[in-house]
Parts: structure tokens; C-alpha cells; sequence
């Protein structure tokens, strides 16, 4: 039997490689064609991007001051209350120029107001550029209060006399309008104060002139 010869072997081969490369491109395995490789390349980078999500920004809180001084009356006008902080403490004082008063003080961070006095008197709350607010408890009473920024001669004034012959206490809460509150305490007891001039910071006590001391948040004690 004679063997293939060399030529039909190598023509075998040609026929046996273009038939593998036709069954490729039929069956989608072949390599794409350079036209092609571009076109995957722009659909692949054209997907959407992922919705990027932002969260609002909070807005500024309000300064802290490490000077100021608030007025103004409780919330429903039961009383008046003033505030004074001064770097790190701060003074207040409740009144409703009857019988009601309280003197209070403590330190203060971060603009929070957590002030005691006697007896059994407390205030909580905080203060910033424009206001304090919070709660004061004064005599069996509790109040809310949001009072404003006061610019003197608006603030808290207090007063040591002698009445009688004894020694007695007046405290005082200008408000920004102008309207004052107060009581004079003595060992006999409270009566309300008697008119305070804030520009002189001067009153009558008894028939006797008296020098008011404008209250700062560094001066003068919460058992006052």
C-alpha cells in the first residue's frame, strides 16, 4: 500500500484549520475583529455612574459669649429673671416683687448654664449671643424662661442697707423697656424694693440714699 505523499498531507492540514476557524466564528468564540474591540470597549465605559449622596450641611450654631447679660420675665410674666455670665461663671437672680426671690450662681461651659442658691433654688439651661433660656426653680416655683440680651443699664443690681438699724438686702431685675421688679428683704421680712435709678445707680432705703452695685457673673454669691 503506498502512503500519502507530502503534498496531500499539508493540504489536509489547510482544510482541517480553516474548517476549526469556521466553527469558531460560527459558534461566537472566535476573536472579535478590531472594529469590534472598540465598540465593547465604549459600551462597557457608558454605564451610569452610582447617585453620589450628599448630606446637608448643619447650619452654624449660635457664638457663645464669654460676656454677657440677658432680662427679662419668666414665660406667662409669673416673675422676672437676669442672667450675667462672666468668663466661666455666671449670677442669676428670679423675682416677682412680692415675696418670690432667689439668687444663684455656678459655672458655666460650653455655654451651659447649671446654677444653685438657697434655699433649694436651681436653674438649668444655656446661653448664647442673643438669649438664655431654660428653667428656674424658686421658692416651691417652677419657670420657663427665653429672655433677651440686655445692654445696660438693663441687668441685675443689688443693694446691702441698713433699715432700722438692721441690716437688709434689695435686689433688682431692669428690663430693657425701662420697668424694673425687686423686693428689700429684712429679718421682719419682704416688701417690694423701692425705685432704683439706673443711670446714677441710686436708691432711697429708709429715708437714706443707697449705692446699687450693677451685678456682674464674678460678683456676689448664690446664698445672697
Amino acid at each position: 500500500m503506498k502512503h500519502p505523499g507530502p503534498l496531500f498531507t499539508l493540504l489536509a492540514g489547510v482544510v482541517l484549520a480553516g474548517g476549526i476557524g469556521i466553527a469558531d466564528v460560527a459558534s461566537g468564540t472566535g476573536a472579535p475583529v478590531a472594529g469590534n474591540a472598540s465598540a465593547v470597549g465604549a459600551a462597557s465605559t457608558s454605564a451610569p455612574a452610582p447617585p453620589v449622596t450628599t448630606t446637608a450641611a448643619e447650619p452654624p450654631k449660635p457664638a457663645v459669649p464669654a460676656r454677657a447679660d440677658y432680662a427679662g420675665r419668666v414665660t406667662g410674666g409669673g416673675a422676672s429673671i437676669a442672667v450675667s455670665a462672666r468668663d466661666g461663671h455666671a449670677i442669676a437672680y428670679v423675682c416677682d416683687g412680692k415675696k418670690v426671690e432667689a439668687w444663684l450662681q455656678g459655672v458655666t461651659t460650653g455655654g451651659k448654664l447649671d446654677l444653685r442658691g438657697a434655699p433649694n433654688a436651681s436653674l438649668t439651661g444655656s446661653f448664647d449671643a442673643a438669649s438664655a433660656t431654660g428653667t428656674v426653680t424658686a421658692a416651691g416655683k417652677t419657670y420657663q424662661f427665653t429672655v433677651p440680651v440686655a445692654k445696660k443699664p438693663a441687668g441685675l443690681y443689688r443693694a446691702t442697707p441698713k433699715v432700722k438699724g438692721k441690716a437688709g438686702k434689695v435686689g433688682w431685675i431692669v428690663q430693657s423697656d425701662g420697668s424694673q421688679v425687686g423686693l428689700l428683704t429684712t429679718e421682719d421680712g419682704s416688701v417690694a424694693a423701692p425705685a432704683l435709678d439706673p443711670a446714677g445707680g441710686t436708691a432711697t432705703v429708709d429715708g437714706v440714699p443707697v449705692t446699687a452695685e450693677p451685678i456682674s457673673g464674678v460678683a456676689g454669691t448664690g446664698e445672697f
